[in-house]
């Protein structure tokens, strides 16, 4: 560990060494590949508000991707922040243009991130992975289900901008929350951030391609299937907080067409919850998450 008093530099925490943008570029740059860029840089606010700003301004092209050493003012839903030590992690932003899909199709993508994420880590980190809808990536940490990364897509210039948090190395003391966890504390084989980065970036690659193959089509891709599969909230009950400051209980049955998750309530109405936030009151795991 590094002294409290000593100067802070990128090779300060030798058990976190720095990304190399160069090895980063060298395998996942290719003329075939969806990635046409990709910056790291020290530290910024956030890589969304970043590479947004740049999209609304034409500067980017698709497949731009800017990954932060520190996020000092990360964003998650609903303007929550997501702060995490220097190099722990994984944030990071990229730029898609879904170009003729219908635009309604595209609240697919922050899910279709969530798959690519959940399956790149899982093969590259050897954890098991599960989703929480609509935009949260969880482990098991001392047999709980934990947050260790979060999504959040918002729409920028002619495509998506999609933001990715994940929580690498974090040691138990540094975790922003009781709720929160990290791949090393789920007992990862495997914490090195760029292999971490390129499975998630070439699931990513994969999983879009599938996507937009068939036309947006979740189903016809495969990716509504995919995301249930990997689902923590199905067969649950939760409590779905929704805007204005309603809320609904119901068993989850279902994630829809539209990416919709579908509650079944009291009176046995099927209710699609299109946003919102989601508590797992009981299920498979047990517990309040």
């Amino acid at each position: 560990m590094t002294p409290p008093d000593a100067p802070h530099n990128r090779w300060s925490d030798l058990d976190r060494p720095p990304l190399n943008g160069t090895a980063l570029r060298r395998g996942l740059l290719r003329p075939d590949a969806l990635w046409t860029s990709l910056e790291v840089v020290e530290s910024t606010g956030s890589t969304n508000t970043d590479l947004a700003g740049r999209a609304r301004g034409g500067a980017v092209d698709e497949g731009t991707v800017l990954v932060a050493e520190e996020q000092t003012a990360g964003r998650g839903r609903l303007e929550r922040t997501w702060t995490a030590p220097p190099r722990s992690g994984l944030f990071f932003s990229v730029y898609l243009e879904p170009g003729d899909i219908p635009v309604e199709r595209w609240g697919w993508v922050p899910l279709l991130a969530g798959v690519a994420a959940a399956t790149g880590l899982a093969k590259s980190a050897g954890v098991d992975m599960s989703l929480k809808w609509p935009n949260d990536l969880l482990v098991t940490v001392e047999g709980e289900e934990r947050k260790t990364g979060g999504i959040l897509g918002e729409f920028a210039g002619d495509g998506i901008v999609v933001g990715l948090g994940i929580n690498v190395s974090l040691r138990a003391d540094e975790l922003p929350a009781p709720t929160a966890g990290s791949l090393a504390l789920a007992g990862a084989v495997s914490t090195d951030r760029e292999t971490l980065l390129r499975a998630v970036l070439r699931s990513l690659e994969d999983w879009y391609g599938r996507w937009k193959a068939a036309g947006g089509d979740a189903a016809a891709s495969g990716l509504q299937a995919a995301y249930a599969a990997g689902c923590a909230t199905l067969d649950r009950t939760v409590r779905a907080e929704l805007p204005g400051g309603t809320s609904l209980v119901g068993e989850a049955v279902a994630i829809d067409g539209d990416g919709r998750l579908v509650l079944s309530t009291e009176g046995g109405l099927q209710q699609p919850v299109s946003a919102g936030d989601i508590v797992h009151l009981r299920g498979a795991a047990g517990g309040l998450t």
